[in-house]
């Protein structure tokens, strides 16, 4: 069976690397987002719950810098987290104003599920692949992420 070849648009071939990320991304985050969704979980929550399965305790703060998020995600996401029963927030004994993000027993819980889920979705994304391209893979991705990352911005883009 042959696999058909995507209809890539025009404009599209100033840029085949781009574009190839962009589907790529998007076919992995919607895979994920339905295995999150038979978990109770939103895409991003996964992000924090790994954070804090590592590192308990962690500030609202250190959170934000860990999973590169923007607050206003991480806010909501706690908060649904909260209400969903996975952790508490509470302020810091040094200041009230930080808030201390701490899993629960269920929180704690969900470290099986989502090893399984991450050992799922490597799978499913490494099909066909061979051992060796799957390191390749890892590390033109990573390279690439880096070259994004710590290139400047034009003023314009960056204003």
């Amino acid at each position: 069976m042959s696999v058909p070849t995507p209809r890539i648009p025009s404009t599209a071939s100033e840029g085949p690397m781009s574009y190839a990320i962009f589907q790529l991304a998007r076919a992995h985050r919607a895979r994920a987002a339905a295995m999150l969704r038979e978990m109770d979980l939103h895409p991003g929550q996964e992000l924090l719950l790994m954070q804090l399965l590592d590192r308990d305790g962690q500030t609202q703060s250190e959170l934000l810098e860990s999973v590169g998020l923007d607050h206003s995600t991480v806010s909501k996401s706690l908060r649904r987290m909260q209400d969903a029963g996975l952790l508490v927030r509470e302020p810091a004994e040094h200041d009230r104003r930080v808030m201390v993000v701490h899993l629960t027993d269920k929180g704690r819980a969900m470290r099986e599920p989502l090893a399984a889920m991450w050992r799922a979705l490597e799978e499913t994304s490494a099909l066909n692949l061979s051992a060796q391209q799957v390191e390749s893979f890892v590390r033109t991705a990573y390279a690439i992420a880096d070259a994004i990352n710590t290139r400047a911005l034009p003023r314009e883009e960056s204003e």
